[in-house]
């Protein structure tokens, strides 16, 4: 039997939320989905901090992140993950629908593990998020430390 591995998506955007979770459904992966809303929220679950304090330890197989988000945006958070020793290895895939040079350049460097444009038609929308779902879901084998 295959593992189903839990999946952070960082989104503040409902209709995103409601159609990533969709295509999540689709795959049989909806119910290993955690939203949170900002990117404070993020680092909160990451770290069992806050409203997540209380929450299982371990860590995601995959952070969806946005860039766009209130209170810290996406750059930020991937900037505090890859500083954090113990979140660092962490699987992070930018989701979003930011075509700009510079956010592409500073997630690369500050060590994305993929950068996806989200798709402005609903089907490759749906496409898009079931093959990331897929991979990081199910295929990725996550380092000793991250299971």
């Amino acid at each position: 039997m295959i593992e189903l591995k839990k999946i952070l998506l960082a989104e503040d955007n409902p209709k995103d939320v409601e159609l990533t979770l969709e295509a999540m459904e689709d795959s049989l992966l909806a119910n290993r989905v955690v939203v949170v809303k900002d990117g404070v929220e993020t680092m909160e679950y990451l770290r069992c901090e806050g409203q997540f304090a209380d929450r299982e330890p371990g860590l995601p197989s995959v952070l969806l992140l946005d860039i766009k988000m209130p209170r810290k945006d996406g750059i930020e958070v991937l900037r505090e993950i890859r500083s954090d020793p113990k979140l660092k290895l962490l699987p992070v895939v930018m989701l979003t629908s930011s075509r700009e040079d510079k956010d592409l350049l500073n997630s690369y460097y500050l060590g994305v593990n993929a950068y996806v444009v989200k798709p402005v038609n609903f089907n490759g929308f749906i496409d898009a998020i079931k093959q990331l779902g897929i991979f990081w879901g199910l295929v990725n084998e996550l380092p000793p430390e991250n299971k």
